[in-house]
């Protein structure tokens, strides 16, 4: 699935992304080599981020 579809990056793109250490969607366009563009992805960036934080909190329990 696409997050962001005007640099064509996909949701798999995002979590290798946030996987390697990205913890902001500014982080996120830099790893995947883009900019962003019209913005609307950066809710879907985040929401996977906060996922990501999450399953990290409820890991360490």
């Amino acid at each position: 699935m696409y997050v962001c579809n005007c640099n064509g990056i996909r949701e798999r793109e995002v979590r290798a992304a946030v996987a390697a250490g990205a913890s902001r969607p500014s982080e996120i366009f830099k790893a995947c080599d883009s900019a962003p563009q019209c913005a609307r992805c950066v809710c879907e960036m985040r929401e996977i981020l906060e996922e990501q934080r999450q399953s990290l909190r409820y890991a360490a329990e």
